[in-house]
Parts: C-alpha cells; sequence; structure tokens
C-alpha cells in the first residue's frame, strides 16, 4: 500500500523533536511529539506560532531547531553584565522598543500598538538601581495566554540596561477597546 502525503508548504514542517508548546489562547503547556506536521503562521518576537491538527500554540524561540529554524539572536550584551548599578536610569524609549517586541501569538501586532500597555513607570530603588513597572490589559479577559505575554514583556524590560527588577501586572480596568489599537496596529490589520 502506497502511503502518500501532500509535500509541505515553505512554512510546514515537521518537528525534529518533542517541545513543549503553549497551547493557544488556553495557556496550557502541551508536549508535540516529534514528527508532528505544523504550519508557521507567525514568526513574531522571537517566537513561533504554529497550527496543526492538535490546534494553535506557541513556540518558544529557544524551541526554533525543532522547526528547522535558526534560532533568535540575543542581545549583543547579556541581562546580567548590564543590568548592574553603575549603568543609570533606563532610557524609556529602549523601553518601549523592548514591549514592541512582545506579541500575542493569536494576533500579528506587537503589544504597544495593540494598545495593551497602559502604564510604564521607572522607579528608583535602594542603591541607586532601577526598577520599571508596567501595567497592561488583553484582548479579552479569558485570555488563558496573559501568563505568558505578560513573562515576555517583563523578560524584555529586564535586559534593557539600567533595568534592575522588572515587574508587570495584568489589570482589567479600563476594559480594553479597539480605539486602543494604534494607526501603525490598525494598518498592520487592515483596519484603515
Amino acid at each position: 500500500m502506497f502511503n502518500y502525503r501532500k509535500p509541505m508548504s515553505p512554512s510546514e514542517r515537521s518537528l525534529t523533536r518533542d517541545v513543549t508548546a503553549t497551547l493557544v489562547p488556553a495557556g496550557d503547556n502541551v508536549n508535540l511529539p516529534a514528527g508532528t506536521r505544523v504550519t508557521i503562521t507567525h514568526r513574531l518576537g522571537g517566537n513561533f506560532t504554529v497550527v496543526c491538527d492538535y490546534g494553535m500554540f506557541r513556540i518558544n524561540g529557544a524551541d526554533a531547531d525543532a522547526l528547522g529554524e535558526e534560532k533568535p539572536a540575543a542581545s549583543a550584551t547579556s541581562a546580567a553584565s548590564i543590568n548592574d548599578a553603575t549603568t543609570g536610569a533606563p532610557a524609556e524609549p529602549l523601553l518601549w522598543e523592548a514591549l514592541k517586541t512582545v506579541f500575542d501569538p493569536e494576533i500579528p501586532v506587537n503589544i504597544v500598538d495593540l494598545g495593551l500597555i497602559y502604564s510604564l513607570e521607572i522607579k528608583e530603588l535602594e542603591g541607586g538601581r532601577h526598577g520599571v513597572e508596567v501595567k497592561m490589559t488583553l484582548t479579552a479577559p479569558g485570555c488563558g495566554m496573559g501568563p505568558a505575554i505578560a513573562e515576555d514583556a517583563r523578560s524584555r524590560l529586564a535586559a534593557v540596561p539600567g533595568v534592575n527588577e522588572a515587574k508587570v501586572e495584568i489589570i482589567w480596568d479600563p476594559p480594553w477597546s479597539q480605539e486602543r489599537i494604534s494607526e501603525e496596529g490598525k494598518m498592520q490589520l487592515g483596519l484603515i
């Protein structure tokens, strides 16, 4: 008996090893076994959104090799070497740029242009150290991806020079609406 398999498109891959992926939008971690055929729908923020027979998943950039992709380039300077008391306060524009590298895996617009960031504050800590506190929301209160998106934002902020501590809190008031999307985000989504 002949087992015919349709050739894969450039965005289709078979996982070369088992991968722990996050089920979208539930947020549950699931093991996708080696050999699972997936289609990459987004390559955003160093992570991959894929669909397969089991649903939609986010695969972390650290597991890019399982997709036959290159691991995202790390910043030239690690957070550990740059985040000490001698670097001074972080530059706010760099913090916003860091947040623009974070994406909801279902929506190909960064969390800043999506209007999910409600506030960003730089706080002086003891000993000349600096912290950053962000309040953000999600597009829907039931989104299980919230903790993963918030952790992505926290880790990106923590890697900015001068940040010694980063906190990201998810809030629900005021509720998010499409009016919060930037003009650039609306263009990316085809809303204008």
